[in-house]
């Protein structure tokens, strides 16, 4: 016993101060010092003025009790929770919360997994496995809208499935129902849906294509990693979980609008047998009985501590004006609203003018926003609005164009923004910045691929190239050497020609570039 009477724990299992209470030295203070200075060229993770890649509430004492939960969990091992039992605490807990939101009833369990890659490669793996049980011959498939996100094509391309792209709606960009019903075959093992796409913020009419797949037997898995913590919580959603028959699987990304560090996702299945499909477990081999139940064996407990304590922090409803934190109600809807103004501002829906040039394409269903121009000579270039609002320091993605159907009108490129809480105060601040971002791209005009390197493009088989004649392409393309200032200041040539040359030239060539940054210079 301590002096005040509390059991002290057994020797061995005591934990140390944590990093914030030991004393730093000189030396230690010089690492820390170097390894800020390293993020001198990264792109804001705080403020809400990058709508990519970054989720920020905008709330000070979230992040701060987000990294002491990283902290005080972050040297445990998920591998085993028979001898850490927190893992099994905290993960019993989240996937609880997750579940309730999502019609999920006591048969509902789930995995909490590094991010929404995971989740999809665990729905697939798992649907690859049910497929094999019932079947014997043949390549089994997905079947995705074209809208699908790209860790589908990831797992099938991992786990040796072939993926069956479905075309979307030409005017709502949503998947079709009839469409994707005739897709389905006796060698689909998995049907996806999306709430939302990711490119264009739709959710897909979930019911009709789970009615389609539960008729073949066949799972049907929702891919909400960035809608499933916004969705539950608005009046105007449409269903898209557990209360429609047929959704056998739903991932949600807490990275995401749950407001704490990468990576921490839920997968949810409808039963445990349907979970245990993607588990991996070996008793037959040198070392300790194992058992995964996601791809990774040791896994970092961190962020499902943040998730876990950011979830109990602020709930789900406002807790009173005395608290002083919104819920996550109140922070979805916030987001969602200004998603909206955002897209009103564009479209000159609120009763502005809107941006001469610029129309938004999709619907806002979730909080997010794509945006293209109206193609004519005089009008701005996306390409380049997005350079331009780069130089004023806001950060949006550029996405390719897309077809979506055989000889139906295309997509053009869009440019995409994630809206989050703390962007939520700045949308009149983003639409000052867009509309001179238009004036400036307009006077700066638009942008067209090299003629010579589209035409080179037809004739090149990318698994020939050399690295010698990939470079050479590359500093054609305006993407000069050096590790990594080969990157342009202005990416709007490359997105142009990207778009324009076949797929797997283009990948050949962005993975160069990647490579470029990610091999050491010489000394």
């Amino acid at each position: 016993m301590d002096p005040d009477g509390r059991e002290q724990e057994p020797a061995g299992r005591q934990d140390r101060g944590s990093a914030a209470e030991t004393p730093l030295g000189t030396r230690a203070h010089r690492v820390l010092a170097e390894l800020a200075d390293l993020r001198r060229d990264d792109l804001p993770t705080r403020g809400g003025t990058t709508t990519a890649y970054v989720f920020d509430s905008g709330l000070g004492e979230v992040d701060a009790v987000a990294l002491r939960a990283y902290e005080l969990l972050a040297h445990v091992n998920g591998l085993d929770p028979t001898q850490f039992p927190s893992v099994a605490r905290i993960e019993n807990d989240l996937v609880a919360i997750v579940a309730g939101q999502l019609g999920g009833d006591d048969a509902t369990v789930g995995t909490v997994t590094s991010g929404g890659t995971e989740s999809c490669l665990l729905a697939v793996l798992g649907a690859r496995e049910l497929w094999r049980r019932r079947r014997s011959t043949g390549n089994p498939r997905i079947v995705v809208p074209a809208t699908a996100h790209a860790a589908f094509f990831k797992a099938a391309h991992l786990f040796g499935l072939k993926v069956q792209t479905v075309p979307v709606d030409p005017d709502t960009l949503r998947a079709d129902p009839e469409q994707m019903a005739a897709a389905i075959g006796p060698r689909t093992a998995l049907v996806v849906v999306s709430a939302p796409s990711y490119a264009y913020g739709v959710v897909d009419p979930v019911e009709p294509i789970a009615a389609a797949a539960a008729r073949w037997e066949v799972p049907c898995h929702v891919d909400a990693c960035i809608g499933g913590w916004i969705l539950p919580f608005l009046d105007d959603a449409p269903p898209f979980a557990f209360d429609i028959p047929g959704v056998t699987s739903v991932a949600v990304d807490l990275h995401k609008y749950g407001y704490v560090p990468k990576g921490v996702s839920v997968l949810l299945h409808r039963s445990a047998e349907l979970r245990r499909l993607h588990w991996f477990t070996l008793a037959g081999w040198a070392g300790y009985p194992l058992v995964n139940p996601t791809l990774q064996s040791s896994r970092p407990v961190g962020p499902m501590a943040s998730a876990w304590a950011v979830q109990k922090l602020l709930g789900i409803e406002d807790r009173g004006p005395g608290d002083g934190l919104p819920g996550f109600r109140s922070l979805a809807v916030s987001a969602h609203g200004a998603a909206r103004r955002l897209a009103a501002g564009i479209d000159g829906t609120d009763g502005s003018p809107g941006i001469d040039g610029l129309h938004t394409v999709g619907a806002v269903d979730s909080t997010l926003v794509a945006f293209t121009d109206d193609g004519g000579p005089d009008d701005p270039d996306v390409r380049v609005v997005v350079d331009e609002l780069a130089q004023r320091g806001w950060y949006l993605q550029v996405q390719p164009s897309m077809g979506t159907a055989p000889r139906a009108r295309r997509v053009p490129m869009t440019a995409h923004a994630s809206i989050t809480g703390a962007a939520a105060g700045r949308i009149d601040e983003l639409l000052a910045a867009l509309r001179e971002a238009a004036d400036a791209a307009r006077v700066h005009g638009r942008v067209e691929p090299d003629a010579r390197l589209v035409e080179m493009a037809r004739t090149i088989e990318p698994a020939e190239l050399s690295e010698e004649q990939v470079e050479g392409l590359l500093r054609l393309a305006g993407v000069g050497d050096g590790v990594p200032a080969g990157l342009p200041t202005r990416m709007a040539p490359v997105h142009a020609l990207v778009d324009a040359i076949p797929a797997p030239l283009a990948e050949r060539l962005l993975t160069a570039v990647l490579s470029r940054q990610l091999t050491p210079p010489p000394p």
